[in-house]
């Protein structure tokens, strides 16, 4: 099997695999018991979003239907399932109508509907059965599966405390957990709006990955309302699926803020092992208000440390205007 070096920061694969040649050269008969985690770059990856809100869930979407390797999507913080329409729909328009659109947890939250009348009546509510759905990806392989919670972790929460046994398939890379949040009374959007699920995440998964927001909320990934990007998107001759997403972004730019930040497209990248942000292990403790902090004998993580926004920003530009020329989504990477 050939192995990457995605997390091996020191080298200590190279080592292995020099000691393994010389080894072999001299008859020494050694042979490695382990490596660091092989590539999961070719593994089936489920997305779990609250797309219609902040619009970054949707741009995010536009890069992973490029994705062979996409196999499922589920929603969480319901809007009674227009959420999931709105998702089917989105990938139907982006050339994807093979990848499941499953509906999940409702936690009866209605503050942050960004997509009101935009999916069209024919589009049919979707199934509900997030166990069955994430079973039939997991039956699909061997190995492990990737899981990018780009919303809050409701979903992931409920499957896992009743399947325990499923946290050694699921490499999860999550959005949120972060250690100095903006608002000293609270969490960041993911962990506070579900703070048990939160919760339950740190303690059933494995060394997730969390993406911290203090790496991302910054002006330097923003697509700011009347920006080129979308204005590229709202382009009235442009693919239906771009306005779309346009039509999306109105509603955030008019009801909440002039600009979205791109966490999610950021998350995403990491679990497409592409270089843009680096992670760090830790331990962690989470309090009642689902706030984090690093202690000495916590709940073992990776967090996310430098993180090039140039270039992400520039690889997602690439992403929706290869999109657009091609009028479905991006071109799928080698």
């Amino acid at each position: 099997m050939k192995h990457s070096d995605y997390d091996d920061e020191f080298g200590i694969n190279e080592t292995i695999r020099a000691t393994k040649d010389r080894s072999d050269r001299f008859n020494l008969g050694y042979e490695p018991k382990a490596y660091f985690p092989p590539s999961r770059r070719d593994t089936p990856m489920i997305i779990d979003t609250d797309a219609g809100g902040d619009p970054d869930d949707a741009i995010a979407l536009i890069a992973a239907a490029a994705e062979p390797t996409l196999a499922l999507v589920l929603t969480c913080d319901e809007l009674g399932g227009e959420r999931a329409r709105f998702v089917r729909r989105l990938l139907d328009l982006l050339g994807r109508p093979d990848v499941p659109v499953v509906t999940g947890s409702d936690l009866g939250n209605t503050r942050l509907n960004c997509i009101d009348g935009l999916t069209p009546p024919h589009v049919p509510h979707q199934p509900d059965d997030i166990r069955a759905a994430v079973a039939k990806v997991l039956d699909s392989t061997t190995g492990p599966v990737r899981w990018v919670g780009i919303g809050p972790a409701s979903n992931l929460a409920a499957l896992l405390t009743e399947r325990p046994d499923l946290a050694e398939r699921l490499a999860v890379f999550q959005v949120g957990g972060a250690l100095r949040y903006r608002d000293p009374e609270r969490a960041d959007h993911n962990f506070r709006t579900d703070i048990p699920a939160a919760t339950a995440l740190l303690g059933l998964v494995r060394l997730p990955y969390l993406q911290l927001s203090e790496t991302t909320f910054t002006p330097e990934v923003e697509i700011a309302k009347d920006s080129p990007l979308h204005r590229l998107l709202a382009d009235p001759t442009g693919p239906e699926w771009a306005r779309f997403v346009a039509a999306h972004m109105d509603q955030w730019y008019a009801k909440f803020h002039h600009a979205t930040m791109q966490h999610d497209a950021l998350a995403l990248s990491s679990a497409m092992e592409l270089p843009f942000a680096g992670y760090y292990r830790a331990q962690i403790a989470i309090d009642e208000r689902a706030r984090t902090t690093v202690v000495p004998d916590g709940i073992h993580v990776r967090l996310t440390g430098v993180t090039h926004h140039e270039p992400f920003m520039r690889w997602l530009t690439e992403q929706i205007e290869t999109a657009i020329a091609a009028g479905t989504g991006p071109a799928a990477q080698a």
